[in-house]
């Protein structure tokens, strides 16, 4: 009997990156053999973002491009797309199997009794109904590991569908999170990410919290360092800062999204800060970690942002020590309130801005990486490239050090020499 092959494709966030990781661990618990995405896998798994409408647009792609490579595969599509435009999906030719956010860790169920190119089939629970959390970890990818903690959100910002693809906020105890924790430090990974939907949300609901789950992963056998992934600034209070500074394994790197330098669009987005709180923050990070590397959340052309309010926001962020933006130009989403407000910006403007801010983000880098120049640091080498090992300091600088033979997926002490224009950071090993 011929082994069965399997590929996988992700679209969007960290979170994705370590269900697919996951899942397709759970196919080949079940005898399907990994292989390439051009290979022509007899099974095609897709897990979706639907954030933006290129997203969707991506998906459709993706479809095409499995069936290029296996005219007869079965094509399963999962994610956030899944859940929110489940029908759209059965339409594009080729799709064999649409699984919603409870039903896509039970993909081998619905292998059980074969498969064929068919008539596709939807299965897809009301997102009220999803409460069980699904713990997962990507593993074999890359020297990194994406670790969910957390899934669902309660904030219901007015441009997001993210509560209404993946449900409330949920997670598992500290107890159970670190038993997955502990599985992760007995493989070769080096560095954990912790991800989720609203990874400050961890234990909502319950009397434990994400500060006591990152107090008891420090003590955890084989990983040498944690990062937090992206994290809300409401809920990134002192204890986890003052924690971090001190930490022997969590990296003084925080991704803290602001959206918007102006205290009205935020009420508008319904955040629950304003600039006052989240520049308390910044600062206290600053203050604690002078080295640190802040990311940033903004998006552009959100309804009713006038051109002083956009000025506002470039004002705000020039002001702050942070390290590079993540920039989102505003995207119109279904059963979300904020395209039905006034004052809706022509999409010309919209790039126009998004276009400014990531000039913004290119300077801050380059400001950010310069800043360390002359630093020792210690840097998990995690990929080569021509003559040269690559790989990211503790405060997320990307640096590349000459090819040195033994030393991939170890941490060395490197000091950054110099930074070009293409903001590269270049480094030799110190002694």
């Amino acid at each position: 009997m011929n082994t069965k092959t399997a590929s996988f494709y992700t679209l969007g966030c960290k979170l994705n990156f370590s269900e697919t990781s996951t899942i397709a661990r759970d196919l080949e618990n079940e005898g399907f053999a990994k292989v390439d995405f051009e290979t022509g896998a007899d099974i095609y798994v897709i897990n979706t973002c639907s954030v933006t409408d290129q997203a969707d647009k991506k998906c459709r792609n993706i479809v095409r491009k499995a069936l290029k490579y296996n005219p007869k595969a079965f094509v399963i599509v999962i994610g956030c797309y899944a859940q929110l435009k489940p029908n759209e999906i059965t339409k594009i030719k080729g799709v064999s199997l649409v699984l919603g956010a409870q039903e896509k860790f039970n993909i081998k169920n619905y292998l059980k009794n074969g498969f064929e190119n068919q008539e596709t089939i939807l299965k897809n629970e009301p997102i009220k109904n999803v409460k069980t959390f699904y713990p997962g970890f990507s593993l074999g990818d890359r020297t990194r590991s994406f670790f969910k903690v957390q899934d669902g959100c309660n904030y219901f910002c007015s441009f997001c569908t993210i509560p209404l693809a993946r449900g409330k906020s949920r997670s598992g105890s500290v107890s159970e999170t670190v038993a997955k924790a502990k599985e992760i430090g007995r493989s070769e990974i080096k560095e954990v990410v912790l991800t989720g939907v609203n990874i400050g949300d961890f234990g909502n609901g319950t009397n434990e919290n994400f500060h006591q789950l990152i107090q008891k992963l420090e003590s955890v056998n084989g990983i040498s360092r944690f990062r937090i992934s992206s994290i809300e600034p409401d809920l990134l209070n002192n204890d986890i800062i003052n924690f971090v500074s001190h930490s022997n394994k969590f990296t003084p790197h925080f991704h803290i999204p602001l959206q918007s330098g102006s205290d009205n669009l935020l009420k508008k987005m319904r955040r629950r800060y304003d600039t006052k709180l989240y520049e308390k923050r910044i600062n206290l990070i600053k203050g604690l970690m002078p080295n640190a590397c802040i990311g940033v959340d903004v998006i552009v052309g959100f309804p009713g942002e006038t051109e002083d309010e956009f000025n506002k926001t470039i004002d705000f962020l020039k002001s702050l020590p942070i390290s590079y933006l993540h920039v989102f130009t505003y995207s119109e989403r279904a059963n979300t309130t904020a395209p039905r407000m006034d004052n809706l910006i022509p999409m010309e403007e919209r790039r126009k801005r998004s276009k400014q801010l990531r000039i913004l983000s290119l300077k801050l880098k380059l400001k950010f990486y310069n800043s360390n120049v002359g630093n020792i640091n210690n840097v998990l080498l995690e990929t080569q490239e021509d003559d040269f090992l690559i790989g990211f300091t503790e405060n997320y600088v990307k640096v590349k050090i000459p090819f040195k033979e033994g030393i991939l997926n170890t941490i060395q002490k490197v000091r950054i020499d110099s930074v070009n224009s293409s903001i590269e950071a270049y480094g030799t090993l110190s002694t």
